[in-house]
């Protein structure tokens, strides 16, 4: 597998717990209250350090900000890290920004291990969140050159809790934050990887690494298999390229007496020039990450791996190449999707809805009774939202509602946009039962109705990442290039449907 595991060993402790074991740094989150001399915050001459760089201007203690100073022998760890938030208890969110600050802060200053003082107050519930926040601000994008990627040096953690806090539950949130970063660092490294290293043929490859080490049930559809099943659309898109299209798909039975199962549907295009269609240069190398999608279910499916939830889970992948040669599908084309309804091509740029098709036919075909698609599927939902929220769609409000739930509760901002029956006239056809491109208006909206069309009525939510499926700069815990949007969500939405 492209990701394992962080190499780090952590413990929750006793704030006074002493064992001999010396950390390279100590790290203290300080609200606005450390302007007052009264109060301890690490040491006296410390403290004082620290309130004349307030008293300078050099340091406000705003959330996220953060000093790092020598302790000169007043403390056993070498380094003292100081770490800007709002007053105990935090938010989850709250959290877990300051928490991606300093996985931030401990990689910039190569440190070993760390001991990191829990303020006075925060609740046990919120620990996942703190892992999450440390271990996402750790990571980075790989880098192929001589030396490799920015590596962590952190090995080793400590959390010091106030005396008095239940350190089980410490335990048991951490370990789920644990998980969670994992897959999230899992998906990102998937969305990484340049698309001459991960074909679609190597993104099965993947599947099938998570299905053995999981005990998934995994299918793979190559093009011949895919062809007697009549995958039309998976087809159509992949036909242009060297490298042939793969419908992938896992398959979790938590729950074997029950006859729900939920469908997660990613989009899993490995490279995207736009086909015929072609996109214009500038910015196509970012096109690696058109299989976003694809990484957050497969993400999930990690964290469901780990957690193992009482609930049942198909994950569908169509992974293709879009790719402009003598054999790729052209503007005008007339498909046959997997479910027997037929499409007008109008733009090969507009391939991902294509594949979804096949992918939610393919999902219901498994036994999925409802449905979650995530896609990087327009570039008009960025217009909308910008790179900040996920756009989400539905044909079921109270779904989206617990969608939206697991959302917040994950920390991922995600917004309903609307399905109004008006706009079903974007997508009418004079020659097939859809067309796959409903002119310069509403895009977003279109792209999500198309998927629809395929649903056979189950209830069904759209996530399209667009917009948040990738960075071009660093921003909080999201490092430049994949970000992992969507996993987080997905797998607290499988286990609150567990709960």
């Amino acid at each position: 597998m492209l990701w394992t595991d962080w190499n780090i060993n952590w413990r929750v402790v006793g704030a006074n717990h002493n064992d001999g074991d010396r950390a390279d740094m100590i790290i203290r989150f300080v609200d606005a209250s450390f302007q007052n001399r009264g109060e301890l915050i690490l040491h006296p001459r410390l403290d004082d350090a620290l309130r004349d760089l307030y008293g300078r201007g050099s340091y406000s203690g705003k959330p996220g900000e953060a000093v790092s100073m020598p302790t000169l022998g007043l403390l056993q760890q070498p380094y003292a890290l100081f770490v800007g938030c709002e007053r105990a208890p935090m938010s989850e969110q709250a959290l877990r920004n300051v928490a991606g600050t300093i996985g931030n802060k401990l990689l910039e200053l190569k440190a070993g291990s760390a001991d990191i003082v829990v303020p006075a107050g925060q609740p046990a519930a919120s620990a996942n969140a703190l892992m999450e926040g440390l271990l996402l601000g750790l990571y980075r994008r790989n880098s192929l050159a001589v030396g490799g990627r920015e590596q962590a040096k952190l090995e080793r953690v400590s959390f010091l809790l106030e005396e008095g806090a239940d350190i089980e539950a410490w335990q048991i949130a951490l370990q789920r934050g644990y998980i969670a970063a994992n897959a999230v660092c899992y998906a990102r490294e998937l969305t990484n990887v340049p698309s001459n290293r991960l074909t679609p043929e190597l993104l099965a490859g993947e599947a099938r690494a998570l299905s053995e080490r999981y005990g998934f049930d995994c299918t793979i559809y190559d093009e011949k298999t895919a062809a007697a099943e009549g995958m039309g659309g998976l087809l159509a898109v992949g036909m242009g390229s060297v490298n042939p299209p793969r419908m992938i798909v896992l398959r979790y039975g938590g729950d074997p007496g029950s006859g729900q199962s939920i469908g997660l549907i990613g989009k899993g295009i490995t490279f995207d020039t736009g086909g015929v269609s072609l996109k214009k240069a500038e910015g196509m190398e970012e096109m690696i990450s058109d299989m976003g999608g694809a990484a957050a279910v497969l993400g999930a499916m990690r964290a469901i791996g780990e957690l193992k939830p009482k609930v049942n889970v198909v994950m569908v992948v169509p992974a293709a190449e879009n790719m402009p040669s003598g054999s790729a599908f052209k503007p005008g084309d007339v498909l046959t999707a997997y479910g027997g309804q037929t499409v007008e091509v109008l733009n090969t740029d507009a391939e991902g809805r294509i594949v979804l098709a096949d992918g939610v036919t393919t999902a219901i075909r498994f036994g999925a009774t409802k449905l979650i698609d995530v896609a990087t599927l327009t570039g008009a939902v960025m217009h909308a939202l910008g790179d900040l929220a996920t756009g989400a769609f539905t044909s079921d409000e109270s779904m989206l509602g617990d969608v939206l739930q697991a959302a917040s509760r994950a920390g991922e901002y995600v917004w309903q946009l609307p399905l109004h029956p008006e706009y079903d006239r974007l997508l009418k056809s004079d020659v097939a039962d859809v067309k796959n491109h409903g002119g310069s208006w509403a895009g977003a909206i279109a792209g999500a109705l198309f998927v629809r069309h395929f649903t056979e009525g189950k209830p069904w939510v759209h996530l399209d990442i667009g917009g948040t499926a990738w960075m071009w700069s660093d921003r909080g815990f999201e490092s430049k290039g994949g970000t992992g949007v969507m996993v987080r969500t997905l797998a607290e939405y499988i286990r609150l449907s567990a709960d």
